[in-house]
């Protein structure tokens, strides 16, 4: 099974710069997508075979996320039904026979940590969410959690330490949620690669020199660990600040991890 990830910093413009090309060539199973920055109908979206789910801002131009499945959900919900936050369109669950899919775009803690308290009461209920759909199946979390976990998922930590996604608090919580039973897939696989990174600055040719930081995640209950295949982060692929993230779990013909 072949899920993809991707903060598209604005569906209608990485439209224009080649988002159908990749979509149409990796073929996923479910993509998803956050920072839609749109409302369904704004753009001509055809995506054949696939259904499509979306969650909008209540404030136009902002946030959002959607999912494209080949597969219909047993069930979708949006975002926390918890009101504090859910007027930004960040969640979307859908339910499928053997796991939960989890589509997340969290929130900046903004320059000068204008938003630091609300992101840490973000977290708290989100992994208390996550926590409690993982008691009824494995769930599968994927999304811009805003966030580089280690000095390992960033090119330069010491001048970014207490900066907005790399402050200790917001370490601490990624820390807290793989130890509610939860693995970060990558670094199941890829415990010590260096210059795996899926976001980068517009400025100072950050990019170009790979100064990036890994904040882009597929997130697994840990049961899961044994059904990772591989995961490719596709960061030779423009349209956005941020690249697409690309997961492969093994299934049996009855849509169940082979562990």
């Amino acid at each position: 099974m072949r899920l993809i990830t991707w903060n598209v910093n604005g569906l209608r413009a990485c439209l224009g710069k080649g988002f159908l090309d990749f979509f149409q060539e990796r073929q996923a199973d479910v993509f998803c997508v956050q920072e839609t920055k749109m409302q369904p109908g704004q753009a001509v979206l055809e995506l054949p075979g696939y259904t499509q789910l979306w969650n909008s801002a209540e404030k136009k131009g902002y946030s959002g996320t959607a999912v494209f499945t080949r597969t219909e959900p047993l069930a979708v919900a949006y975002g926390l039904d918890l009101p504090e936050h859910d007027g930004e369109g960040r969640v979307i669950t859908c339910e499928f026979p053997a796991f939960y899919l989890v589509n997340c775009y969290t929130p900046n803690a903004q320059r000068g940590l204008t938003r630091l308290d609300y992101r840490m009461r973000w977290e708290d209920d989100f992994r208390a969410y996550l926590v409690s759909l993982d008691k009824t199946k494995p769930v599968v979390l994927c999304g811009d959690l805003n966030v580089a976990h280690q000095e390992i998922d960033l090119k330069n930590p010491k001048p970014n330490r207490g900066n907005a996604g790399f402050t200790d608090q917001e370490r601490g919580k990624m820390t807290e949620l793989l130890d509610a039973g939860f693995v970060d897939s990558f670094r199941y696989l890829y415990p010590e690669r260096t210059g795996a990174y899926t976001w980068w600055s517009y400025q100072h040719s950050a990019r170009a020199n790979n100064a990036g930081w890994r904040i882009d995640y597929f997130i697994l209950s840990s049961r899961l660990g044994p059904a990772l295949r591989d995961q490719v982060i596709h960061a030779g692929v423009l349209g956005s600040d941020h690249c697409p993230v690309e997961l492969e779990l093994d299934w049996n013909s009855k849509g169940e991890a082979r562990l």
